[in-house]
């Protein structure tokens, strides 16, 4: 379970491969459908995703390290490493903004990277496991904000996200030039066949990650855009009811 050669030969859509997939899903489906059954229950659940992001971040260390295989690009400096981070930051301290950036590079780019994700071993090995639950555990803490705590993100905060990652992505760059390491991958795709691979090389690789992400965080923003145009036709629907 933790060998570092053995239960290799991920297979992309295998049968395990689909089924850890529609247990996300399933599992997003139920806190949307039961979120008021669930509401009594409410900080059971919100410290049970809270540690699982630590739990998954340094249990993923702690095998690197005491199988000899970590390296200074283990730094948890990587996009859903810090969706990681700054969702623990949201469960302890309120942040409007901070939601803005966890909902866009937090939701659809950790389910991409399970759909198709830099893997080699099988299940139940632990590092297939420590994976798709810390990818898993990343949407199902935005989902939580969005059903629970009552965030919501406007339409503007597509373009403040896209800033501030690019912001964020500048020191990266450098770092990865000085440390030869692979952040964001900003110095290539990843060596698995993923999404990144159809980008191209050089400049172009540049020029489509910037693309990827204004088309990545359009794609994300439609279930917000749809919530908040069901909630505002309710809420129109029910100051009606209420003058009559």
């Amino acid at each position: 379970m933790f060998s570092v050669t053995g239960m290799q030969g991920f297979e992309l859509f295998s049968a395990q491969h689909l089924i850890t997939l529609g247990l996300f899903l399933a599992v997003c489906l139920c806190l949307v459908l039961f979120r008021k059954k669930l509401k009594p229950h409410q900080n059971v659940l919100k410290w049970t995703i809270f540690w699982t992001l630590p739990a998954c971040e340094i249990s993923a260390h702690l095998w690197l390290i005491l199988t000899g295989q970590w390296e200074i690009g283990d730094l948890p400096l990587h996009l859903c490493s810090m969706s990681s981070f700054l969702a623990m930051y949201l469960f302890l301290k309120k942040s409007v903004k901070g939601f803005y950036v966890l909902y866009f590079i937090g939701t659809l780019p950790a389910i991409l990277a399970m759909v198709t994700p830099e893997m080699s071993y099988v299940f139940p090995h632990f590092h297939f496991i420590e994976y798709f639950l810390h990818h898993s555990a990343i949407p199902i803490a935005a989902l939580y904000f969005i059903l629970f705590e009552g965030y919501r993100v406007p339409r503007k905060a597509i373009l403040y996200t896209y800033f501030v990652v690019n912001i964020i992505a500048v020191p990266i760059f450098i770092l990865n030039i000085l440390l030869d390491t692979n952040f964001f991958y900003l110095a290539s795709p990843t060596e698995s066949k993923t999404i990144l691979s159809f980008f191209g090389s050089g400049i172009m690789y540049y020029i489509n990650l910037e693309i990827a992400a204004l088309i990545v965080f359009s794609i994300t923003y439609i279930p917000m855009w749809q919530l908040l145009k069901w909630e505002s036709r309710k809420s129109k629907v029910n100051s009606y009811e209420h003058h009559l």
